[in-house]
């Protein structure tokens, strides 16, 4: 790893980590997972980068066979600690979740930005932007998804907990597959698709807890 990605992770990390000291509550916990987002791809790229360097820089095996399993474990690792050490709520582990995965993404894009920078176009920043950034927040995401699910079930840590990591290793592996075949649309496609229903089903959720208070509230003034 050369000296610019420490140059970019400072860049970044150091405005976040300074807003942690003025925000409060859920924000400050939601900054703090992109904060450990960013760190782990820092972490992960290193690996990356000797993993490439065995296999002759052959990026497209690397990046379809290994790199799928070590970005997704390293990012599902905050995760599970908070799953099980902290609190297994759905909601709260969606969100830090997403924003560990959208903070990986983050600095994984301007690393691959300022390394290629030559034949970046506005078309490969709305690609990063809405196909790479939401397949390693909604990876994730689906990781934490899935621990609210298991961690009451302590029967299913092991096996529940690697089939999690599993399909989120399954999903980012079609995915790199997809960009750098001779479809690479359907790859930019895969991560949007995904996060249309989740939108809706969030939409959705809020709209009948909106309604299901202001029932109880006109009940309780009744």
């Amino acid at each position: 790893m050369d000296n610019l990605t420490y140059v970019l992770f400072i860049c970044m990390a150091v405005p976040i980590g300074l807003s942690l000291f003025l925000l409060e509550g859920k924000v400050r916990q939601t900054m703090v997972f992109v904060f450990i987002g960013i760190c782990c791809c820092l972490f992960i790229s290193e690996i990356n980068g000797v993993i490439l360097n065995h296999f002759d820089n052959n990026v497209f095996y690397v990046t379809t066979i290994f790199t799928p399993i070590t970005e997704e474990i390293i990012k599902a690792i905050p995760v599970l600690f908070y799953a099980y050490a902290i609190s297994s709520k759905r909601r709260r582990l969606l969100t830090i979740s997403l924003a560990t995965g959208l903070g990986f993404a983050l600095l994984e894009n301007l690393i691959i930005l300022v390394g290629d920078i030559d034949s970046v176009t506005i078309w490969w920043a709305l690609g990063r932007g809405f196909a790479s950034s939401l397949m390693h927040g909604l990876c994730t995401a689906a990781v934490g998804f899935g621990l609210s699910l298991i961690t009451q079930r302590k029967k299913l840590f092991i096996s529940g907990t690697f089939s999690l990591l599993l399909l989120a290793m399954t999903v980012h592996a079609i995915f790199n597959c997809l960009v750098q075949s001779e479809y690479p649309f359907l790859g930019l496609l895969l991560p949007v698709l995904s996060y249309i229903p989740i939108i809706v089903i969030q939409y959705r959720n809020r709209k009948k807890e909106k309604l299901s208070q202001a029932s109880k509230t006109a009940e309780k003034e009744a």
